[in-house]
């Protein structure tokens, strides 16, 4: 389920070439730890194995794509080069960074298999909102939301098979934080990921438009660590929850919304927007009151130790950074009030904001991710960082202390929501 393989595969077919799958494996990256490079890893020997049964040879090179991948591919007289897309920096620069080291009678593609309509097919610019992406995409859908012709069994073998990897030796090699442990909730794999979205069909699916707000409640999809680290195609889960429409539509346009609209709506502000992940990202309106309103005195100054080890005064919100820590996603509700207390208790905007990004990118197993800087998502791990602490895809609301114009959530609000202590009990330290 990925274009950017089936057409890698299309090519080599055409020319008659056997076909090599590589992965560069880094031995860090950004907050990411063993908790998110375990997930990869393990995801990454079921591909390995995927590829054996289909006669292609993959290959597991350590260090840098610059560094590595540019030697393979003359070592191996490679004759064209596809890759995937991301729209965030660092991907964006590696990109880069091969294809200015590639030989030059070696054709480089690019292929969004990340979203449903490619990033760049779907807007030209910055969309402001939800609102005016959402008939650009919907318009393009019937092109794009397409069932996935098969990967087949490559008939032109590799004249030289690939290295064993050896998966325990590339696991201890890697420079990453090995305290904040891996989670027993998530199996990685495709084969795992297919099956929870099974399970959100047959369980889930039917109360997720009703009860997606309750924290409490079981109606999430909990597909977004597969759908990170790219083991669960977005498109596969949401031609999948379509075959239910008739008899759940208000809960099928709500995920196709969040899933689809809002998801890429979140990459269509980190690809145009290189000020993604900063207050600098913000709209005028949004940066103008952040500003206005940067000293003005704070109720609570909390450390970024404080935060996350949940300590501060309010239980829910420790209960919310308890279960981020102890299983690796936040619910969606509480992502927003979790978001928007940090700019409450810390000295300024753009410390509110690293400090959110720094735990959401160190605890959530989909951190790093465009939906965890800018999206607004019930049903992603992530922590929609800009939307929450700096308005993006959201308008001014009534000006108040600390957060002027900027959407306001508090203790009295989400206890109108849900049972708050019922959530509070769950993760009480």
């Amino acid at each position: 389920d990925n274009w950017a393989f089936l057409y890698a595969q299309r090519l080599a077919l055409k020319q008659e070439l056997p076909l090599h799958v590589c992965f560069c494996l880094v031995p860090k990256f950004l907050e990411a730890t063993i908790r998110h490079y375990g997930f990869m890893l393990r995801g990454l020997q079921e591909v390995a194995e995927e590829c054996a049964e289909l006669n292609i040879a993959f290959h597991l090179l350590r260090g840098y794509a610059k560094d590595v991948l540019p030697a393979f591919v003359v070592e191996h007289g490679v004759g064209g080069v596809v890759t995937d897309f991301s729209p965030l920096r660092l991907p964006r620069q590696w990109v880069q960074d091969v294809r200015e080291r590639l030989p030059e009678d070696v054709p480089f593609a690019q292929v969004d298999a990340h979203n449903i309509v490619p990033c760049w097919v779907a807007s030209t610019k910055q969309e402001y909102s939800a609102w005016n992406i959402r008939g650009k995409i919907h318009a393009q859908l019937p092109e794009f939301l397409t069932e996935f012709p098969p990967v087949v069994r490559h008939p032109y073998p590799p004249s030289c098979p690939a290295e064993p990897i050896a998966w325990e030796a590339c696991y201890s090699s890697l420079e990453v934080d090995r305290t904040v442990k891996e989670v027993e909730w998530a199996t990685p794999g495709t084969a795992a990921g297919l099956a929870v979205l099974q399970s959100f069909i047959a369980e889930r699916l039917k109360s997720f438009v009703f009860h997606r707000n309750d924290p409490n409640k079981a109606a999430l999809s909990n597909l977004s660590p597969w759908f990170h680290f790219g083991q669960v195609s977005t498109q596969r889960a949401i031609l999948e929850v379509q075959k239910h429409r008739h008899k759940y539509k208000e809960s099928v346009d709500a995920f196709v919304e969040e899933a689809v609209v809002r998801r890429e709506l979140a990459e269509n502000f980190c690809y145009y927007n290189e000020n993604y992940d900063s207050v600098q990202g913000a709209y005028a309106w949004a940066q103008t009151t952040l500003k206005l309103h940067a000293k003005d005195k704070r109720p609570f100054l909390y450390k970024l130790q404080e935060l996350e080890q949940g300590t501060t005064h309010d239980p829910l919100w420790n209960a919310a950074q308890l279960q981020m820590v102890q299983e690796g996603k936040m619910h969606g509700f509480l992502r927003m009030y979790w978001a928007k207390k940090i700019l409450e208790w810390t000295h300024s905007p753009e410390e509110a904001l690293q400090f959110a990004i720094y735990l959401n990118d160190r605890y959530e197993l989909d951190g790093r991710d465009p939906n965890g800087y800018v999206g607004k998502l019930q049903d992603r791990g992530t922590a929609s960082c800009l939307w929450s602490i700096c308005g993006i895809h959201d308008h001014g609301w009534t000006e108040r202390a600390v957060f002027g114009k900027i959407r306001y959530m508090n203790y009295a609000g989400c206890k109108r929501k849900f049972d708050v202590r019922q959530f509070e009990h769950r993760y009480a330290p």
